[in-house]
């Protein structure tokens, strides 16, 4: 990613992670283009952490979507001001933030507790079980709601208009580079509309069978650093 900044490329970190979670990496790698996160939902400065795009689920509709997933006896994890709030500290959520070295706030009932609209809202659990969890709401919210998962294990909720396609396509207008012009790589469910969206489509050979069924091209599995090895032969082929 250095090497391709080094040669005029713009690169974009496009994820489904909290901004608190990714910043450190875009700091590590020094990347100061703005970066799209939550899905989608947030479009942020890493260095100043300006948000540039913001758009939450509205307050009565997150509370439903947690009652709903509670309902069905799932963890819930939710955003609000890039932090992390849950009912209460179980396994899935000590796990969930472990995994992305976050705090967690504990506040006993989500739905009555929450007053301000969140980014995003997770459903954490086996991932059979969130399969099916996930064909009902998106079947009783009916295009309400994003519904996708990033991981096998966390089915997430965003407002309608969200999805990495969307955070991108402000961007593009934002920075002024075109859809065309754009090289996406995904793998997981939650990247099938950023592939669609971009100019060419890479998947990597890990990837989930609908993220692979719209790619232009399959690179190797992420053990064998596939998308490192696109964009290095891209270079190798530039005059």
């Amino acid at each position: 990613m250095r090497a391709a900044r080094a040669a005029g490329i713009k690169v974009v970190i496009v994820t489904g992670r909290m901004f608190v979670s990714i910043r450190p990496y875009l700091f590590q790698i020094g990347i100061d283009d703005p970066v799209v996160c939550y899905q989608g939902a947030v479009v942020a400065e890493p260095g100043s952490g300006r948000l540039l795009r913001h758009e939450p689920i509205p307050v009565e509709l997150a509370k439903e979507t947690i009652r709903a997933v509670e309902a069905d006896g799932f963890h819930v994890n939710c955003y609000v001001g890039d932090q992390l709030y849950v009912a209460r500290v179980t396994p899935e959520a000590r796990t969930y933030a472990d995994f992305q070295d976050l705090e967690l706030h504990e506040v006993g009932d989500l739905a009555a507790w929450l007053d301000k609209p969140p980014t995003k809202v997770v459903a954490v659990g086996d991932p059979e079980a969130l399969d099916g969890l996930e064909e009902r709401l998106k079947a009783h919210f009916d295009g309400r709601l994003y519904i996708s998962k990033s991981l096998p294990f966390f089915l997430e909720f965003a407002s309608p208009q969200v999805t990495k396609a969307s955070g991108m396509a402000f961007l593009a207008e934002h920075l002024g580079f075109s859809q065309e012009r754009t090289v996406a790589f995904g793998d997981g469910e939650n990247d099938v509309e950023l592939l669609d969206w971009a100019g060419y489509g890479v998947a990597v050979a890990n990837a989930h069978e609908r993220v692979l069924a719209i790619a232009d091209f399959v690179c190797p599995p992420v053990d064998e650093e596939g998308v490192a090895q696109v964009i290095e032969a891209f270079l190798d082929s530039r005059p």
